[in-house]
């Protein structure tokens, strides 16, 4: 029974056209994916939640730790997307957020806010505002709803300025259309990147074969690299994992005050570049399995080599 189970989760969501969304740096991501056990594919629906009952502030004036990013169309995902949020494709066995959703609860970081836009209103119906999971602390969910808003998503920088009044001072940014089975949220990494006085730290993938000429360089001590288009040195790419300071997105040149209380639509990559250019952006290499979910196709594989170890 639970093989049979496995091979029908790790057959959902796996057909579609082949297309990439780019909201913010160039070209489709992908690298290898993970290897994870087929029982984990047959629990992973295990949850319960609550309905939200409140709007835009349900942390009980706690500040959340994290923002999983879930506002795109997904456009080329489409026909998918047509009636499915893409961060809520299946993904072997469950919507493609949770996958760090429960990630961030592994590590201790139990409040976090998503927020969405297109086809909105399925992500607060489906887990609410308290999920469980079993053998994960519960998770408080806030929810930033740009598309009620404002009626459209406001990119990443200006979601992220939109969700600032409700961020903690450091915090976690992660797509929510990204599968990285084997990324550890860890207080560590927190610890250390408070202590390092930098802005912001990323997470980095050495470039995948559909994103050739890469985002950043790395220097040797671990400084982010803002190098031109072609340049050899951009040999890694954005996982979209990173830590932030709240202050990174109020300076004076942020592109909104915080709140964007005009629903300023902004994409982080400018902010990043300046950032580096002034010498505090520091980053590494996740070298863990790591798949950027943009296209139908690199959906449909996932799943694949999920029903592939169900079957082997």
């Amino acid at each position: 029974m639970a093989l049979a189970m496995c091979c029908l989760f790790a057959m959902w969501g796996s057909s579609g056209k082949e297309g990439r969304e780019t909201p913010d740096f160039s070209g489709p991501r992908s690298s290898r994916a993970g290897n994870l056990p087929c029982t984990g594919y047959v629990t992973a629906g295990a949850w319960q939640h609550t309905h939200m009952t409140s709007v835009f502030e349900p942390l009980n004036g706690l500040a959340a730790q994290a923002m999983v990013l879930a506002a795109g169309r997904g456009e080329r995902m489409r026909p998918l997307t047509d009636s499915t949020p893409k961060p809520l494709l299946q993904v072997r066995g469950q919507p493609l957020m949770q996958w760090p959703m429960q990630a961030l609860a592994r590590g201790g970081f139990v409040r976090q806010l998503v927020n969405t836009a297109w086809l909105g209103e399925q992500i607060p119906a489906h887990f609410g505002e308290r999920v469980s999971w079993s053998g994960l602390p519960e998770v408080q969910v806030a929810y930033s709803h740009e598309g009620r808003d404002f009626g459209h998503a406001l990119e990443t920088a200006g979601g992220i300025v939109r969700a600032l009044p409700q961020l903690d001072e450091v915090f976690w940014v992660v797509a929510g259309d990204v599968f990285a089975p084997d990324f550890m949220f860890t207080q560590e990494a927190v610890r250390r990147f408070v202590a390092s006085g930098k802005q912001a730290h990323l997470w980095l993938v050495p470039n995948p074969a559909h994103n050739l000429k890469g985002d950043f360089g790395l220097a040797a001590d671990g400084a982010l690299l803002n190098l031109p288009a072609g340049d050899a040195e951009r040999r890694y790419t954005f996982s979209t994992i990173a830590l932030y300071r709240k202050s990174f997105f109020t300076r004076a040149d942020a592109p909104a005050p915080a709140g964007n209380p005009q629903g300023v639509a902004a994409a982080l990559a400018p902010m990043l570049r300046a950032a580096m250019d002034r010498g505090e952006v520091s980053g590494e290499v996740y070298l863990g399995a790591w798949t950027d979910v943009g296209t139908p196709e690199r959906l449909a594989q996932l799943n694949t080599e999920a029903l592939l170890q169900c079957l082997s």
